[in-house]
């Protein structure tokens, strides 16, 4: 009986102890729910955008797509020529000073002088003997045989490509401004054994608008200094 008691009492001892170690644990858990609680709720960094920096533009780079119906193929141009699914046929071609593009199987083709539409017709026409129905793309991926120059007070003087008609303002607008001390009222275009004058300030008053001429390929350009 003694044994029997000893043991009850064992057994009444240790759930006491449990229930002590519970109300314990509950106590640590609410005590540290309330210590976060009262933690000042930190504000959302803001996110650093950095800015877009600026692309630097090379002076030879045409800047604007060639118009494929009206562009003028010409010597040393550069041809971007893609054919649909057909690798062979997808290449890029310079125009020799022959004025000719040679094709896989077709042979020698003739480009200068043509517009890239009138030369896609042609390759058309030749390949449909080995290939059904070919879809054709013919771009310029670079102009070398229709250039102008600017020279002297200018911020981006150098070889600029003559992609579409110019006139000498357009031209000196895309030369990134003048720098100082250039003389804007008497500038050269040299074109050949002529010398022909363009004032620029007069221009930009809309004065005299005769001497806006196109440029014309091979021409240089001169601002004074």
């Amino acid at each position: 009986m003694s044994e029997r008691r000893s043991a009850r009492g064992a057994a009444r001892t240790a759930e006491k102890m449990l229930d002590v170690l519970a109300v314990l644990i509950l106590f640590c858990g609410v005590a540290q729910a309330q210590s976060q609680s009262r933690q000042p709720e930190q504000s959302p960094q803001p996110t650093i955008v950095e800015a877009p920096k600026a692309s630097a533009i090379a002076p030879d780079a045409a800047g604007i797509a060639v118009d494929p119906k009206t562009y003028v193929i010409g010597l040393e141009d550069i041809l971007s020529i893609k054919t649909w699914r057909e690798p062979d046929f997808t290449l890029a071609v310079a125009v020799r000073p022959d004025g000719k593009i040679t094709i896989p199987l077709v042979g020698d083709v003739q480009a200068d002088g043509l517009t890239p539409e009138r030369l896609k017709a042609q390759l058309q026409q030749a390949l449909s003997d080995y290939i059904n129905k070919p879809d054709i793309t013919i771009t310029v991926m670079q102009v070398n045989s229709k250039k102008y120059f600017i020279t002297g007070g200018v911020n981006r003087p150098g070889q600029y490509p003559l992609v579409i008609p110019t006139r000498v303002f357009d031209a000196l607008s895309g030369a990134g401004g003048f720098q100082n001390f250039a003389n804007t009222k008497d500038i050269v275009i040299v074109r050949g054994n002529q010398r022909i004058r363009f004032n620029y300030n007069e221009v930009l008053k809309g004065k005299k608008l005769e001497q806006n001429v196109f440029i014309e390929s091979g021409d240089t350009i001169i601002v004074k200094q």
